[in-house]
């Protein structure tokens, strides 16, 4: 039996398989953050290719947060319906669907120069100083979380993940390497993960039942003046406690300097987070194999298998994946021609 297409149920989610669609930003939105038939072709494709969950594209809770001028957004209540309209498409084709919120904190590239972020350090040569926080915007930004969090809710999203890792804002509240603060929300672990909670604790609030809440982390950062492993485990536990329900494990992007990279070399972290907390996981890095992801989910490494690059090359990986282990079942009919008969 196939470990990625075993079925995958956690408290009121049930995925037909263990593949994710990692959040990939498309850069293809309009001014004010709507999607665009863009969008709803590109994840509609992955839909019919049987992706287990998918995981929309960082989508910004403030419009000064996005990543780039042309990033999704759901900063207003307008965004709610046609963000609600790519929903349904998905789910209507058995796909579960997440949405990331982010904002950029530093490395935002919204159009402007108007850009925030825990100190007043610039990310690179690239980028402009960013304005520091007061409690204030900090209490501000905490509720365009929430804001976001009740309108994805409208929408009809299955999971709500915040965007914690790749040195974006509540990455960046995170690490010592870009948050010198000295007041409560700066210093020692406990005062850097304060940003984060009252985030989770916000949302928690007003997060029905049934839609989960996940966070994608950055296991490692790379980088002298960051934080270590143990730091990160230690994050992750205040996360889990304060209602966390799924882990999305990544390493990286708090300086700008890229780290080694081979296939798999985030999952050890995905592993020691699923041992040491007792939580689903989702693992990525790389992945491009189907026997790789078989070993990742079948050794108890992961729960779920994330795919980037993979699934922008071939929105089919899954039907593929499963025509090279022999999994029957799983093909579309109008797609069954183009199979072997015997996985139909």
């Amino acid at each position: 039996m196939s470990e990625i297409f075993s079925s995958f149920s956690f408290k009121s989610l049930d995925l037909s398989n263990r593949v994710v669609m990692a959040p990939m930003c498309m850069y293809c939105s309009g001014e004010e953050g709507f999607p665009t038939p863009w969008h709803y072709s590109h994840y509609g494709a992955r839909a019919i290719g049987k992706v287990g969950l998918i995981i929309q594209e960082a989508t910004a809770v403030e419009k000064r947060g996005r990543l780039s001028p042309k990033d999704l957004g759901i900063w207003d209540d307008t965004h709610i319906e046609p963000l609600g309209k790519m929903v349904t498409l998905l789910q209507n084709f058995g796909s579960k669907v997440a949405i990331q919120l982010g904002h950029g904190g530093r490395k935002a590239r919204p159009g402007t120069r108007d850009i925030i972020g825990p100190s007043g350090i610039a990310f690179s040569d690239e980028f402009p100083n960013p304005i520091e926080m007061g409690e204030k915007e900090i209490k501000d930004v905490i509720h365009s979380f929430k804001k976001g969090a009740e309108r994805a809710c409208a929408a009809g999203y299955d999971i709500i993940e915040l965007h914690g890792a790749h040195g974006y804002l509540i990455h960046q509240f995170l690490s010592p390497y870009s948050n010198k603060r000295r007041d409560k929300y700066g210093g020692s672990l406990e005062n850097r993960l304060r940003f984060p909670l009252e985030i989770i604790r916000e949302i928690k609030e007003i997060l029905p039942s049934e839609i989960l809440l996940m966070v994608r982390i950055s296991a490692v950062e790379y980088i002298k003046g960051g934080y270590s492993f143990s730091d990160m485990l230690d994050a992750a536990k205040a996360f889990v406690e304060a209602g966390v329900d799924i882990l999305d494990v990544s390493s990286g992007g708090a300086g700008p300097s890229p780290p080694r990279v081979w296939p798999g070399y985030q999952v050890p972290y995905a592993q020691k987070f699923k041992e040491e907390l007792g939580v689903p996981v989702i693992a990525c890095g790389l992945l491009k194999d189907p026997g790789m992801a078989e070993e990742w989910v079948g050794n108890g490494r992961t729960d779920l298998v994330a795919l980037g690059r993979a699934l922008l090359r071939d929105p089919n990986w899954v039907l593929n994946a499963a025509c090279e282990l022999g999994v029957p079942g799983i093909i579309p009919g109008s797609y069954a021609r183009a199979y072997p008969e015997e996985i139909r």
